[in-house]
């Protein structure tokens, strides 16, 4: 039973005594070990993005009316493969004139920020990096990726890919500020910066206590992203890529992957805030039956993240920036205030007391953001209905005159 309940500190001390057996000294026993837990870490979830491209070609290939990948292997199973082969043999050419170190450097950082959020996630009881800070940490790692598009860009002496890298960042900064309120909520209700302690302090799901900030934290972390509908720093439909175009082969697969990897490592930071995490029936006994939780409910928002891909049309520029600054930004601000008003007054009260008082005040904050969106839209149809005189104020469009349906009737 021993390996069923504790599979991870079963394994570590196997390893642990095999090491110290060859004579290595405690201090860079423990070195290797963590090296050896990053290791497989980091090749998991990597290898996990080869599923993640076959199932997201395919369900989008549903929703749209197509079949998807359905040559290579059953059911299309084989294809992420054989592009993993094709990619591999392509050849890597690099610009003339462009910063080669930076070049390089550039897709690393972006592949290194999003493995090192993993380095903060609670996979399951007892496993994992404790850091008091993450919260912290996440969005201090999360920069990695701002960095890494800004020199990929830069580097590449392409004054198109400059141009993307420098739209592509004023849209990751503009999202990452909603993102950071969304996530202090959570924070403020478990009264920790760690992710172990927010899962653990999460007997009833902060979903419950904050639908609204899920909502926010989801959306402003696809946009920083840069995933459809908030594509626009490499629109598919445009000629010139975005920021990698001057990239080929092996090394724009890391672009590939990341993007991949950050969509499914968004699923499972929204799971661990606002899911309770690996927590669920049996999970404190058997830890591997925490991870398969954890994994599931990440998935299911990945898959809400693919839905939305697959279904939501490209909104414009000024949109994207108008959505974040002017809408997401000031709910998330008064979310938080009021929480934090709200969670002074219930605090001492029980769980599901507490979450229901939490709830009640998202719904009315909620009710109220409808009603003001919609006041907004009848104000900007009126608008459009009217027309500019010269020299005179907007007046009333006149009504269309009636058109006869019968051709001989509108003659007489």
């Amino acid at each position: 039973m021993g390996i069923l309940s504790q599979p991870i500190g079963v394994i570590a001390e196997w390893l642990r005594n095999l090491l110290l057996g060859w004579g290595l000294s405690e201090g860079l026993t423990t070195v290797l070990l963590y090296l050896v837990g990053a290791l497989v870490v980091a090749t998991v979830v990597q290898i996990w993005v080869i599923f993640l491209i076959w199932y997201e070609r395919k369900i989008i290939g549903r929703m749209q009316d197509r079949l998807g990948p359905n040559r290579v292997g059953p059911y299309g199973l084989l294809q992420p493969i054989a592009d993993v082969i094709k990619i591999i043999t392509k050849e890597v050419i690099v610009p003339r004139g462009a910063d080669k170190p930076l070049y390089f450097l550039g897709p690393i950082l972006m592949n290194a920020g999003v493995l090192l959020l993993w380095a903060a996630i609670p996979l399951m009881p007892m496993v994992g990096m404790d850091i008091n800070v993450a919260a912290l940490y996440i969005i201090a790692v999360g920069g990695f990726a701002t960095l890494g598009i800004l020199l990929s860009g830069w580097s590449s002496n392409n004054k198109f890919a400059l141009v993307s890298a420098i739209r592509t960042v004023a849209q990751m900064v503009s999202y990452e500020v909603p993102t950071v309120l969304a996530l202090l909520i959570p924070v403020l209700l478990a009264g920790t910066m760690s992710l172990h302690g927010i899962v653990k302090a999460q007997h009833v799901w902060y979903i419950v206590f904050a639908p609204l900030a899920f909502l926010i934290f989801f959306i402003a972390s696809v946009a920083e992203n840069g995933r459809s509908p908030f594509d626009l720093m490499e629109a598919e439909s445009e000629i010139v890529a975005g920021f990698h175009i001057e990239y080929s082969g092996m090394v724009f697969a890391i672009f590939y992957v990341a993007d991949f990897l950050h969509a499914f490592t968004i699923g499972a930071l929204a799971a661990v805030l606002f899911l309770g995490g690996w927590r669920g029936p049996g999970a404190e006994s058997f830890p591997l039956l925490g991870f398969v939780y954890l994994w599931i409910k990440a998935f299911l928002v990945y898959s809400l993240g693919v839905w939305a891909r697959g279904t939501v049309p490209r909104i414009r520029v000024d949109q994207l920036m108008d959505f974040s600054w002017k809408f997401l930004t000031p709910l998330a601000l008064v979310l938080l205030v009021l929480a934090a008003v709200l969670d002074h007054f219930v605090f001492g009260l029980g769980a599901w007391t507490r979450a229901l008082a939490h709830l009640l005040m998202n719904v009315v904050v909620g009710v109220l953001v409808l009603y003001y969106l919609e006041r907004h839209e009848h104000a900007r149809a009126r608008r459009r209905r009217m027309v500019a005189q010269p020299g005179q104020y907007p007046v009333a469009r006149p009504p269309r005159p009636a058109v006869a349906e019968n051709p001989t009737e509108a003659a007489s």
